[in-house]
């Protein structure tokens, strides 16, 4: 295998790291309660997940 044959410079790296960030989720609303809420996950407000009652909420 082929092994490089001088060491790649900080700022060499940082450019090629340049577009690995994580961007922040954007939050969707919940077809029953209208709350915000993460993408295909359950909500936290209500329960509801595709139309249908999945967990009780706890009051």
């Amino acid at each position: 295998m082929a092994e490089p044959k001088k060491r790649q410079t900080r700022s060499r790296t940082g450019k090629r790291r340049s577009h690995l960030a994580l961007c922040p989720v954007a939050p969707t609303l919940c077809s029953h309660c209208k709350q915000p809420k993460i993408a295909h996950r359950v909500c936290g407000n209500c329960g509801h997940y595709a139309g249908a009652e999945v967990i009780t909420p706890e009051d």
